[in-house]
């Protein structure tokens, strides 16, 4: 049985990375346009490859990261259904797996490219989780009129941002909906992403909905623009994945922006950490967005023992002060 990444490498070993190079400039500018479609993206078997060796691996990693936060905060609840909307080769169903790694949840993926979700399938054959090999396939439309069908978890990730306005709002509505438990939004981490993170933050916050992650509070968010909120999961390249994104370096930086709510009691974060912090002699400078002072800085000194420690080891996104220390 395999992890992602071995899928990965075992369905595009032979594929001409100069051939997969074309598709992904061409997906490239697509993701980067502003004008969203409500036609697939995805249209054929090379543009789904492309985009698997291009934009799986980070997909995945944005939403483990997401997850790994809503988890912090939702304490024992685990899903016993997952619906993974617009989940195209099922990037986000492979993450929910691995965040649920104990459980014996079941998994729907939905999406409009039969292409997509052909290779996805093909993917999923060889995976180490349950869920993941006896996934359920779906096509079917996104956006307006279009009824999701109910699901403890319901993830929408990187594809809010492929539909007009009046789909956008549509689905996102539905999702708030048709999610029993929790729903979570993963955009790319750019002013344009966050707005629609932003705006389904909203939406659900209307639905009854409570914001766990990354956000402190239910409140209106305090970052305002021509600032944005969004945090980074570092990803891992493979070989295939250098040639055919041009790069050299072994790992790159994911930006993304996220929301996960839910409709069961949990406490959102204390702060949220939402710069590098700055470690300076015998100090950290820790920016945060806070329930009652909204963004704020916060300088821990080394005198504080416990909690500098603990100042010098917080990374962008973590929540604060660790429950540890939190009396200190």
């Amino acid at each position: 049985m395999s992890t992602l990444h071995t899928a990965l490498a075992d369905l595009l070993d032979g594929l001409p990375p100069g051939r997969a190079a074309q598709a992904v400039d061409r997906l490239i500018a697509t993701y980067r346009g502003r004008t969203p479609s409500s036609t697939p993206i995805l249209r054929d078997r090379s543009d789904v490859a492309a985009y698997a060796s291009y934009r799986m691996p980070a997909t995945y990693a944005a939403v483990c990261a997401a997850l790994a936060e809503f988890r912090d905060r939702a304490g024992a609840w685990a899903p016993d259904s997952h619906l993974d909307v617009g989940g195209g080769t099922g990037a986000a169903t492979w993450a929910v797996a691995d965040a649920w790694d104990e459980g014996t949840h079941t998994s729907t993926v939905l999406d409009w490219s039969e292409a997509a979700l052909a290779l996805g399938r093909d993917l999923a054959g060889s995976a180490g989780h349950e869920s993941v090999r006896q996934a359920q396939w779906l096509k079917a439309p996104v956006g307006t009129g279009a009824r999701l069908p109910e699901a403890d978890l319901i993830t929408l990730s990187y594809v809010i941002g492929e539909l007009p306005d009046a789909d956008r709002e549509a689905v996102v509505t539905e999702a708030a909906r048709a999610a029993r438990g929790a729903v979570l939004v993963v955009e790319p981490g750019t002013p344009d992403g966050y707005a629609r993170v932003l705006a389904a933050r909203d939406a659900f916050v209307a639905a009854g909905l409570h914001v766990l992650a990354p956000c402190p509070h239910d409140g209106a968010c305090p970052v305002q623009a021509p600032d944005w909120c969004h945090f980074a999961a570092r990803v891992a390249r493979t070989s295939l994945h250098r040639q055919v994104k041009g790069g050299s370096l072994p790992y790159e930086d994911e930006k993304f922006s996220y929301v996960a709510a839910a409709r069961f009691p949990a406490g959102p974060a204390p702060d949220r950490v939402v710069r590098h912090p700055q470690i300076r002699k015998g100090q950290v400078l820790i920016d945060l967005c806070t329930v009652e002072e909204g963004l704020r800085r916060t300088t821990v000194s080394k005198r504080q023992g416990p909690l500098y420690r603990a100042a010098r080891d917080v990374a962008w996104g973590d929540s604060w002060p660790p429950p540890d220390t939190a009396a200190e």
